[in-house]
């Protein structure tokens, strides 16, 4: 066993296996819902060690094809990711024609989606959302945070903040519900005209409490984005602060060439 990996080199061995495990899931002899082979099984395929089938699996793990059970092993994952249009998820439009982007683009990929309400009420708004919006840390604003779901798994936490004085008449966006096209068609109902969104963006490990919350295996890789909502009278009405499993998520951006 152990010439047969160090025969081929056990880093160039570990990637070919990898990438013909990914092959498999691809061309459909792996399916969405089926358990890749266990490490006793692969090493027997292949003839190697046990580490480098564990190697093997990190890079598997890594396209974003499978996911890790505690105590089951990995099964392939059975939903295309959501793809998420900077230039077209808050067109006017959609929100005139009741859509929320989330849905929106829920229903393009053809998932099913549901959004949970975890809470709605006034907190103290944390450091980096006040600067976003121009108030001190600790300055009472609306929170609403929301789990997101597609296919009936969670994919998605955000948390939006908005200026007490903004919402304080705005009963709808006190309401699970705020009504067709989110809480952004309510504030343009109210005179806030939007004119731009603007999204800042990292990549990071989860955390151990966001893995649990997004049904992550630890470590997994997650998108943390923060939006601003800004309207034509140039104020911030809305700091959403959102993190995102990142295998679930294409972004795709459209930048002018002109000036």
């Amino acid at each position: 066993m152990g010439t047969a990996a160090g025969g081929v080199g056990s880093g160039p061995r570990y990637v070919q296996i990898a990438d013909e495990i990914v092959k498999q899931i691809r061309a459909g002899v792996l399916k969405p819902g089926d358990m890749v082979p266990s490490e006793s099984e692969l090493v027997e395929r292949y003839g190697v060690s046990g580490g480098t089938i564990r190697k093997a699996m990190v890079e598997v793990r890594a396209s974003g094809l499978v996911e890790t059970r505690h105590g089951k092993g990995s099964i392939v994952k059975n939903r295309p990711p959501v793809r998420h249009r900077s230039s077209d998820r808050f067109r006017r439009s959609l929100r005139r024609g009741g859509q929320a982007a989330y849905l929106a683009e829920s229903a393009q990929s053809g998932a099913t989606a549901k959004v949970s309400v975890l809470y709605i009420g006034p907190m103290e708004v944390p450091e980096d959302a006040a600067q976003r919006l121009g108030v001190p840390a600790g300055t009472q604003v609306l929170a609403r945070r929301r789990l997101y779901f597609r296919n009936g798994t969670p994919v998605e936490t955000a948390t939006s903040y908005l200026p007490w004085d903004v919402v304080k008449d705005i009963p709808e966006l006190f309401a699970e519900n705020p009504g067709g096209g989110g809480i952004y068609a309510r504030l343009e109902d109210h005179g806030y005209e939007f004119a731009e969104f603007v999204e800042t963006l990292q990549a990071r490990p989860a955390s151990k409490a966001e893995a649990s919350e997004l049904a992550l295996s630890p470590g997994a890789p997650v998108v943390h984005l923060i939006r601003e909502a800004r309207t034509t009278a140039g104020l911030v009405v809305e700091v959403c602060d959102t993190l995102m499993a990142a295998d679930q998520f294409v972004f795709e951006y459209r930048i002018p060439a002109t000036d």
